[in-house]
């Protein structure tokens, strides 16, 4: 008996291509998630409101403090996160609002999570729904804060109930921006100059400075850094890169408050991490040896997907990374095999996650860069390391070189000048001081051919000018000297 036999008729639709197509019975309306989600519950305004995003990052005697005025009990004895829902829970109980904010992560599914600085999932994920990501064009790597509720009886998560911002701008705002990969990259053209005005660290000693003042000053000289430069510091180990890296960080800070900073450290030793953290201002986004490789990889593509979201709006960003050579080895243990196998134990499929984080940098013509100074670590005695780096040589616009035999003698940076250069370093001096940058590196080759070392004349003579002007002028009449003799 056919549906019409049968007193109705199946419900049927018109195809693209002009062919009927049949219909089952028609399904229920979807629910009304974001109307639900914006009928929030009326709050007592005398209770203070908490958020769960600062409760993670207080201290734990501080959390303890606030426990007490909770009147939580046992509070001493309780582990951090079950302090945290005990606070919640109270919070809750009075009828008190309580925010949160975090870096959103995007299943599969559709809905996502936002995350706290550490970009792990935990218990105190906020669950964000697949209508609020539609409706407000949420993408992974968006800060979004809102306010939130307490998990239901069968729910694992808090819930955000309401959108407040996203990356600090209103959420209709946000919906209109473009997509980073369709935004047009050029040539880095503004130099970040690390060494400046604005920098602190000019404490003197007689006619010397301080360490990390020579290392900003000697990365200006060899390899100038642009906004949007993908650059590689090649450094066998105990050359000094960490210190470098430091070096450069504190140089942006000092000089560019506009520039959002993130240092992404992965497979670094603990106590690196926390030194960092301490000593930069920054965001500073780890996973130390001992995490799985998961987390290694887990973690970078956060940071990179906050990363685009911040130049998707604009802003300038930098990524300082140690090392792109530990991230290249986790995506080698952590993806499935395909079956073939380069030179040292590499897949090749491993080298493509670490191309395309280390290819994201550029310069935005429509505004905004990112740029990324990555470290490639050489002469470890590993194949796999050497074919690493053998790949990832040339995807870059500046290379900066550190060398063993100036780390033996602790000469420091214990740069390479001759091997060390900038991509179209012409498009970020001035006319003048390029012809005397070039200046400066012909003599370089000139005295490295003579069995000398231009690191070692730049680290003893640096010291006694008082800006890299000065230095290139000295430079100018030394040449000049040699000419007439």
């Amino acid at each position: 008996m056919t549906s019409t036999q049968r007193g109705r008729e199946t419900p049927t639709e018109q195809r693209p291509d002009g062919r009927r197509r049949r219909r089952g019975r028609p399904t229920r309306p979807p629910r009304d998630w974001d109307r639900e989600e914006e009928q929030l519950p009326p709050t007592d305004p005398d209770v203070p409101s908490v958020n769960i995003s600062e409760l993670d990052a207080t201290p734990r005697d501080e959390l303890i403090d606030v426990a007490n005025d909770f009147e939580v009990e046992n509070a001493d004895g309780l582990p951090r996160q079950e302090l945290i829902y005990r606070i919640l829970q109270k919070q809750a109980l009075k009828n008190g609002s309580i925010f949160s904010g975090g870096i959103l992560n995007v299943v599969d599914d559709g809905f996502g999570f936002l995350r706290g600085e550490r970009l792990r999932p935990g218990p105190n994920d906020v669950y964000v729904s697949q209508s609020q990501v539609r409706r407000f064009g949420l993408r992974s790597g968006d800060y979004v804060s809102g306010q939130v509720r307490q998990p239901k009886d069968s729910e694992k998560y808090y819930g955000l109930r309401r959108v407040e911002t996203v990356n600090g701008l209103d959420p209709e705002a946000a919906k209109r921006r473009a997509e980073f990969d369709s935004l047009t990259a050029v040539f880095p053209n503004e130099m970040l100059r690390l060494f400046g005005s604005g920098t602190p660290n000019t404490q003197k000693e007689g006619t010397f400075v301080i360490e990390e003042e020579l290392s900003q000053r000697m990365v200006d000289l060899v390899s100038p850094i642009g906004r949007g430069q993908r650059g590689l510091i090649v450094s066998p180990p105990k050359a000094g890169k960490t210190l470098l890296l430091k070096s450069i960080a504190h140089g942006i800070t000092n000089n560019y408050p506009d520039i959002h900073l993130m240092i992404l450290l992965i497979g670094e030793r603990p106590e690196e991490v926390t030194d960092m953290k301490r000593s930069v201002t920054g965001e500073v986004i780890a996973s130390t040896f001992d995490d799985p490789a998961e987390d290694h990889t887990r973690v970078t593509e956060a940071a990179l997907e906050r990363a685009k979201r911040l130049v998707e709006g604009g802003t300038d960003v930098v990524i300082l990374m140690d090392s792109i050579t530990r991230l290249t080895r986790a995506y080698n243990t952590a993806m499935p095999t395909s079956g073939r196998t380069l030179s040292g134990g590499v897949d090749p499929i491993a080298l493509y996650p670490s191309k395309r984080f280390f290819g994201a940098a550029r310069n935005i013509e429509e505004g905004g860069s990112l740029t990324i100074i990555a470290t490639c670590l050489i002469e470890t005695g590993s194949r796999m390391d050497d074919v690493i780096f053998e790949e990832f040589k040339g995807t870059g616009n500046m290379e900066l070189r550190l060398v063993r035999k100036l780390a033996e003698k602790r000469m420091y940076p214990a740069i390479d000048v001759v091997g060390s250069s900038t991509r179209r370093d012409d498009l970020l001096y001035e006319e003048e001081e390029l012809q005397q940058v070039w200046l400066m590196r012909r003599m370089a080759a000139w005295i490295e051919g003579d069995g000398g070392s231009m690191a070692e004349i730049m680290i003893n003579q640096l010291p006694k000018t008082a800006s890299n002007e000065e230095f290139l002028a000295s430079m100018k009449s030394m040449a000049q000297a040699q000419i007439q003799d």
